[in-house]
């Protein structure tokens, strides 16, 4: 379980910024792709994982929930031998409540355990979807950037191909000339745009997590962490 965790761990500090920009600078979509690939796998596992879990939680409380019943029957039991001066009674009636009290001591030590790693793949499995939705809004954003950056690449071809139309002369080529320049610059307007919103979203995404450590510091100031 210990290697799930630290698998699903390093995903969640994976920097998105920096997948991004790879990709970006690889003109490709697939690094983040293969990081939704990775993130998909390990929340199946945390799922099976977590259910595993929850069920052996689910047992260990019935089975201390029973312990406790039979001490407490046993513990009645004993005062009841004692005050009717039924002395071996009690005797194994006492030593039957030692023997259900160290099963209940064990049994309860095992759920206090179980009970940690269950929450621990419990936040896990919700830090880990938070960020594959992240990275999902940020890959739509970089498939529509990375289709203008090829269009920008052919609109590049085309103005030099523009510009050996300008010497020609003619008075309708250069008012084509001039209405595809008109469309080129738009699409670089576009292409502008959504780089400028994708930086504002990655912003956005950096700075909360600042904040989020900023609060986490002042939980560990005021005793509030765990």
């Amino acid at each position: 379980m210990a290697s799930l965790l630290e698998k699903v761990e390093t995903l969640i500090k994976a920097n998105l910024h920096a997948l991004i920009d790879s990709a970006l600078r690889a003109n490709s979509i697939a690094v983040i792709d293969q990081y939704i690939r990775d993130v998909d796998n390990n929340l199946d596992a945390l799922e099976d994982a977590a259910a595993t879990i929850g069920g052996q939680v689910k047992t260990l409380e019935r089975k201390t929930a029973d312990f406790k019943k039979q001490m407490e029957e046993l513990d009645r039991n004993i005062d009841l031998f004692l005050t009717q001066g039924k002395e071996e009674l009690a005797r194994a009636a006492q030593a039957k409540w030692n023997s259900v009290r160290d099963l209940y001591e064990t049994y309860s030590s095992q759920l206090e355990r179980q009970q940690r790693e269950y929450k621990a793949l419990l936040d896990a499995r919700l830090k880990l979807q938070a960020k594959l939705a992240t990275i999902r809004q940020q890959r739509e954003e970089m498939v529509a950037l990375l289709d203008l950056a090829r269009a920008k690449e052919i609109t590049n071809r085309t103005i030099r191909s523009l510009n050996d139309l300008a010497g020609v002369g003619d008075a309708d080529v250069a008012r084509i000339a001039e209405a595809i320049r008109t469309r080129l610059d738009q699409a670089s307007a576009r292409a502008e745009i959504a780089a400028q919103n994708l930086d504002a979203q990655m912003d956005e995404i950096l700075g909360r997590s600042e904040l989020d450590a900023q609060l986490e510091e002042r939980k560990r100031r005021l005793g509030l962490s765990s």
